[in-house]
């Protein structure tokens, strides 16, 4: 039976400070949590309503796993993960860099990506939203397990002390079709909102852009972060 002091922790991992604190964040889904195990990321709880899920798995009714899942549908499946260290860069050839991502399903997918692409890094500004949410962690779809998130405190003086050439992107750069694409560059995705900030752009080499193909008054204000990423990431590597 799942304790008070179990229910009250993990509703309490829904939120940054609690996770930090704890060094503990939240994984819900029979296939994520899996991805996790199998990567033998270290776990202090497993709960689940199935029966044989796991030989440490706890079994919960479906009421007690309604008290503790942070979506509006639980899971079969629940674990509670521990964080990891901070470790060092790895400073691939492509590195790919978030400028106040705050969306956690945009987030999950941009992490996704990477990992298709075979990217094992991504760097983002500390208001950049967490990448233990676990709604990032959830879109992500065990792509977390292989795809570290680095948080610094300044995007600039970090990029640019990776010594490469750092490229935004942005709705009025050159197009990415036209462009060419170095194999050894940063590339910059800013906030749904406001793309990448002042500060940020002035440590860029260049700027590129999807260019809008419809014409006229009528045309889409914007292409979402994880979609534009998507499509870059796709350039990069068909012209590698």
């Amino acid at each position: 039976m799942l304790s008070s002091n179990q229910r009250k922790l993990i509703t309490q991992l829904s939120k940054k400070k609690y996770r930090i604190s704890n060094k503990l964040f939240v994984v819900e889904g029979k296939k994520v949590v899996n991805e996790l195990i199998a990567s033998s990321w270290p776990f202090q709880n497993l709960f689940t309503t199935e029966d044989n899920f796991h030989p440490d798995a706890e079994k919960l009714s479906l009421e007690e796993m309604k008290k503790i899942t942070h979506f509006k549908t639980p899971s079969p499946v629940l674990g509670v993960f521990i964080l990891p260290e901070v470790q060092k860069l790895l400073v691939e050839p492509i590195t790919i860099a978030l400028d106040g991502v705050s969306d956690p399903g945009n987030l999950g997918t941009i992490i996704r990506l990477c990992d298709w692409f075979g990217l094992s890094e991504l760097i983002c500004s500390k208001t950049t939203v967490d990448c233990y949410n676990p709604k990032v962690i959830q879109a992500s779809m065990g792509s977390i397990t292989r795809v570290r998130c680095y948080y610094v405190e300044d995007l600039g003086v970090t990029l640019t002390a990776l010594q490469k050439p750092i490229y935004g992107a942005t709705a009025k750069g050159d197009s990415i079709y036209t462009a060419k694409l170095p194999k050894e560059a940063t590339y910059i995705f800013g906030s749904e909102s406001h793309g990448i900030s002042a500060y940020l752009s002035n440590h860029l080499n260049g700027e590129l852009a999807i260019p809008q193909f419809r014409k006229g008054s009528s045309m889409a204000e914007s292409l979402n972060v994880a979609n534009a990423s998507a499509i870059f990431l796709s350039e990069l590597f068909r012209s590698s």
